[in-house]
């Protein structure tokens, strides 16, 4: 914007010293500058409520999470991708990309050498103390929360916005949408399932019903059975999901796709056989980056969860 000023002046300048037709022609012409620029301009909302301005859309692009390097991909940034944190697979040429970040710390040097105009973040996966060092960089900064179903739509539509790619950044938006609208209007109605979703067994910890996969349960058919715990990621207990007495177990596993009972974090629930998800044998593993990821992907997770819900119907005695 600085610059902008500057170059304004100078065209005014010369200007004042020309007479009649010439003065009035760099006068419109410096009036047309500044217009450009002023279109040029891109402001949006992160999901923090912030607005992040870019004077261009973005041309060098580096994601601080793989949900996002997903979102990123699918609102036609992927040419713009400079670098990408550990685990960011999705799409394939994803993996190609050099690493900024694991899961432990961000490597700001390399960040700062690779000059993005644009981070895009996820602020629970990354440490205070180091986003507080980019934003010290005056590099613009996308915080990507999404936490409802429909907001992975919008976040595609608002990176496309801040990519300039809004034609593929919306149709991949409404893709989603119909996806995930069909799986509604197909399953969300019939005959509720109890599920327990179980993310980690040691200690067992469950996701209360702000959760966006509490979101996914509810679209196809089912029901958190600790959907008002706090907080978002509470931890239980055994006999608590004894008590709760779960119709469906559904767990996240690495490239799980279909209902698996060998994994050992729903294997150990079979010393109960009381219990109604091992009764009626619903213990169900779908593949976590289709179900954990808030990413296009996830109407990918809510099918197979759909379908897990609709064998655990079919199960009943």
């Amino acid at each position: 914007m600085i610059r902008l000023q500057r170059f304004n002046y100078r065209v005014d300048s010369r200007a004042n010293s020309l007479n009649g037709p010439l003065k009035r022609a760099a006068v419109a012409a410096s009036l047309c500058v500044v217009a450009l620029h002023a279109h040029a301009t891109i402001t949006v909302t992160d999901d923090t409520g912030a607005t992040v301005t870019l004077p261009a859309a973005a041309q060098r692009v580096i994601s601080l999470a793989p949900h996002v390097t997903e979102l990123l991909y699918a609102a036609g940034g992927g040419a713009k991708m400079v670098g990408a944190v550990s685990y960011s697979d999705y799409p394939p040429e994803a993996k190609q990309l050099p690493r900024v970040a694991d899961n432990k710390a961000l490597d700001l040097e390399r960040i700062v050498a690779l000059k993005p105009d644009l981070i895009v973040v996820w602020r629970h996966g990354n440490a205070q103390q180091q986003l507080d060092r980019l934003r010290e960089l005056h590099i613009p900064l996308f915080f990507s929360e999404p936490h409802r179903l429909d907001d992975v739509a919008v976040s595609l539509t608002k990176l496309g916005q801040l990519l300039g790619t809004s034609a593929t950044a919306d149709a991949a938006a409404a893709a989603y949408r119909q996806n995930m609208a069909r799986l509604r209007a197909q399953y969300a109605n019939r005959p509720p399932v109890s599920v327990f979703y179980q993310v980690w067994d040691k200690p067992l910890m469950t996701l209360n019903g702000e959760h966006m996969i509490s979101d996914v349960i509810a679209l196809c058919g089912g029901r958190n059975v600790f959907a008002a715990l706090q907080p978002l990621v509470p931890t239980v207990s055994t006999e608590a999901v004894l008590a709760a007495n779960p119709e469906a177990i559904v767990t996240a596993a690495q490239g799980a796709t279909q209902p698996d009972t060998t994994l050992p974090q729903l294997g150990t629930w079979r010393a109960w056989p009381g219990l109604t998800a091992v009764a009626n044998n619903n213990l169900f593993a779908i593949d976590g980056d289709l179900i954990n990821r808030p990413a296009p992907r996830l109407a990918q997770g809510a099918q197979q969860l759909c379908e897990d819900l609709q064998v655990a119907r079919s199960h009943r005695k």
